[in-house]
């Protein structure tokens, strides 16, 4: 006789919803009363094994949350793993049309199934005893799922209902991590206008002053480093979070590609903001598009890079009509809130002189990008220039370099038309004549004088 196959065991996910239904199912037992059950402690649920090593047990294990957080954890991620889960149990009890208030709960615009409210929430927590509820309610208030990690919030409600019958909502980065077990980067919307960033390049191919290097690594190591500093020597008792930057230089002097490498050697993701979806023309929405953004930056170990920050981080001005009034109001509030964001803010500009002092003051770092010199254009040239095209015998990169001052990226277009002609020619070589015709396009472009040299 042939033996049965075991059933291959549900996933890690799976698993954590049959622990939340256990806990639900013997609290409406409780509740009911199909169990005398004369103190029913979910404490006492045996939950999954901690050794699985998917996203949400390691999230588990790393926060060391208690029992009453990973209920509510579970209580906010089960719609989005199984749409009917608190359907299916509510009506194993009431099996009719009938309410149900002290289960909390709501239906969405689109999701037509149970989505759980805080008064959800606070029913598993503490079946609905009166002095377990206050306690329920304390520990909601104290939790580090809605404090220090904000993973989860309760949805504002109309004024004069009940605070608790707000969705209790999980941050969609969150819902991503557990459900898909990787947080894919956001996406450039007005709610968060900003883009992520990358490069393929290494700090190997970037060429900067001495002094300018110096600066980036000390910016690279108090990233590595700030949490130990902050936590394990207390320094978040003297010292205000998070770390203020200014990038300021001529335009291509590699203020971007500089954010982009701290992000890519210190593992952390970079958004540069797009500050046209940022100011508003209209009293009050500035501050708003800026709250936004940092709500949803906050606790997410992003480097935050505001290129051009002239427009938003410039000097304020004397009062001489309300335009002005409101304009120094929104300064003032970034200037609060650039202050209290955690992580890593840099600001990019062409001219420090431009930054209000305000700001200048409270910059750990102010890093100048400047013009490269002749040795250091000549090594740009060198590095740029790809193995595949090869320079002609009459081409000296020393000369060029002392001849033309150009920037990083203007010499990085001056090789791109080097490329495509050298590609239309069928030639894998460079010649100084397209080397010329490619800088004097730079030159005009800039509205520089073209001479020959």
């Amino acid at each position: 006789m042939a033996t049965a196959k075991k059933a291959p065991a549900a996933s890690p996910v799976v698993q954590w919803l049959q622990y939340l239904q256990q806990v639900i199912d013997g609290r409406l037992q409780q509740y009911f009363a199909i169990k005398q059950t004369t103190a029913y402690d979910i404490t006492k649920v045996k939950t999954p094994s901690l050794k699985l090593t998917d996203t949400l047990t390691t999230f588990v294990v790393q926060q060391k949350l208690k029992t009453e957080d990973i209920i509510l954890l579970l209580i906010a991620l089960a719609p989005h793993i199984d749409p009917v889960f608190f359907d299916n149990l509510i009506q194993q009890y009431l099996p009719g049309t009938g309410d149900f208030p002290q289960f909390g709960g709501t239906r969405g615009k689109n999701h037509r199934g149970f989505l759980p409210t805080g008064e959800t929430a606070v029913f598993v927590l503490s079946g609905g005893v009166p002095e377990q509820r206050l306690a329920s309610l304390k520990h909601i208030d104290e939790s580090p799922l809605f404090t220090r990690l904000n993973v989860l919030w309760l949805e504002d409600v109309p004024a004069g209902e009940p605070l608790l019958s707000g969705r209790l909502v999980m941050s969609a980065e969150y819902v991503e991590l557990f459900v898909k077990g990787v947080v894919l980067p956001p996406k450039m919307t007005i709610d968060f206008p900003a883009q992520y960033i990358s490069t393929e390049l290494e700090w190997s191919d970037v060429v900067l002053s001495q002094t300018t290097q110096r600066q980036i690594e000390e910016l690279q190591i108090w990233v590595q480093h700030h949490d130990r500093m902050m936590k394990d020597w207390a320094m978040y008792k003297k010292l205000k979070p998070g770390y203020r930057a200014l990038f300021h230089g001529p335009p291509g002097t590699g203020k971007t590609l500089a954010a982009s490498l701290l992000g890519k050697y210190t593992g952390k993701d970079v958004f540069r903001i797009d500050l046209s979806m940022i100011i508003s023309k209209y009293i009050g929405e500035t501050e708003k598009n800026l709250s936004r953004l940092f709500e949803k930056a906050e606790h997410k170990n992003w480097i935050l890079f505001f290129d051009e920050a002239d427009a938003l981080f410039g000097k304020r001005t004397n009062v001489r009509d309300a335009h002005d009034k409101y304009a120094n109001q929104e300064v003032s509030y970034l200037l609060q809130r650039i202050e209290s964001f955690d992580g890593l803010v840099i600001l990019a500009s062409n001219f420090k002189t431009n930054i209000d002092e305000a700001f200048i003051r409270r910059f750990q770092s102010v890093i100048h990008f400047p013009m490269p010199n002749q040795q250091e254009r000549q090594l740009i040239w060198e590095k740029s220039i790809p193995p595949q095209l090869k320079p002609a015998k009459d081409v000296q990169l020393g000369v060029i370099a002392r001849k033309y001052e150009l920037t990083g990226a203007s010499i990085m277009n001056v090789i791109q038309y080097c490329c495509l002609q050298a590609l239309h020619q069928g030639s894998n070589t460079v010649n100084e004549d397209m080397l010329t015709a490619g800088i004097k396009r730079e030159f005009l472009k800039e509205g520089k004088v073209w001479q020959e040299r």
